[in-house]
């Protein structure tokens, strides 16, 4: 009975002891100078030294402008996972420090990851850059500078299309769409654009305000020569029928 008893003592123990182990290889990463509308990207490397599967159950940034990825899949004893971290630098210039908190089953349920960098405008980023890295780097060439809708109907979401090449020695990547109506996004995320490739890039216009509008839409990249900006323009009524009304010069006739 006794030994029974120790037998039972034992496999407590065991099973006390038995868990996951997210062993880092480090949990910060300083990206040191990152250009401004690239989107800074490391991977944190662990490995499960614990003798159960680790499940990472979430991983939270602590501000929307950092995006996480994770292995969804368990990460068995001895092998490797990854916790994938990316900032978006566009519009923010300046320092930053974030942090990415991973839950999970393991011996530590909650771990602390940090990512910092200090993000430079492409003016302040030229001068660091020697000759030959200035001539390797990317450039956008966009074919067209303007798009008119025509008339649009309001609440209507139409899609420009535009062709971008990179003519420039690296890899292109196409940043944030800014502009001072917030009414325009990709249609879908580009992809990066390799040295002497075009890809074709659809922006959404989301425009609501009545009238004749133009709205100039700066799009954020890796090339440090400056951002590609392109006007989009549209005529906006309350609707295309025939009946539809509008005031011109203080008189209401119908739309021709």
């Amino acid at each position: 009975m006794k030994r029974l008893f120790t037998l039972c003592l034992l496999a407590f123990a065991i099973s006390a002891h038995a868990q996951g182990v997210m062993k880092f290889e480090t949990d910060n990463h300083d990206f040191g100078n990152v250009p401004e509308g690239t989107m800074a990207t490391y991977e944190f490397k662990f490995k499960n030294t614990g003798n159960q599967p680790v499940v990472i159950a979430n991983v939270q940034a602590s501000c929307g402008c950092t995006t996480p990825d994770w292995t969804k899949t368990p990460v068995l004893p001895g092998k490797m996972g990854v916790i994938k971290a990316m900032y978006s630098s566009a519009g923010r210039p300046g320092v930053f420090n974030k942090t990415v908190t991973v839950t999970s089953n393991a011996a530590e349920p909650s771990k602390v990851l940090t990512i910092k960098g200090s993000v430079l405008t492409k003016e302040q980023l030229k001068p660091t850059l020697t000759p030959a890295q200035l001539a390797a780097s990317p450039h956008l060439v966009v074919d067209r500078t303007s798009h008119d809708f025509g008339k649009l109907e309001a609440g209507q979401q139409p899609a420009a299309r535009f062709t971008i090449k990179n003519t420039g020695k690296t890899e292109l990547v196409l940043g944030a769409l800014t502009s001072g109506c917030y009414c325009v996004g990709y249609k879908a995320t580009p992809k990066p654009i390799a040295p002497g490739q075009s890809e074709v890039v659809e922006l959404i216009y989301s425009q609501r305000q009545l009238g004749q509008v133009s709205d100039v839409v700066t799009i954020a990249s890796n090339d440090v020569s400056g951002d590609a900006k392109i006007t989009l323009k549209a005529n906006i009524v309350r609707d295309l029928s025939g009946n539809s009304m509008v005031k011109e010069s203080g008189t209401a006739v119908p739309f021709k």
